[in-house]
């Protein structure tokens, strides 16, 4: 999960809705896929990165999350 405005546009604008989607988690940044992409692209030329699989902790396996609750 990436906390972007990808929620925000599913629900239509809604943005109570669209936040409840990261609630009492920790998602990704954009900036966190930056990183990593970044990363793979100045590998030096022998390096072939050929897979990255970007999780955040609280999304193990990618069809769980767990939510923290306050």
């Amino acid at each position: 999960m990436v906390e972007s405005e990808f929620s925000l546009v599913r629900f239509s604008g809604d943005e109570e809705q669209a936040g409840k989607v990261y609630a009492g988690m920790m998602a990704l940044s954009p900036e966190d896929g930056s990183e990593v992409l970044l990363f793979g692209v100045t590998r030096p030329e022998h390096v072939n990165v050929s897979e990255m699989l970007i999780l955040p902790l609280d999304q193990v396996p990618t069809q769980m999350i767990h939510r923290r609750i306050d």
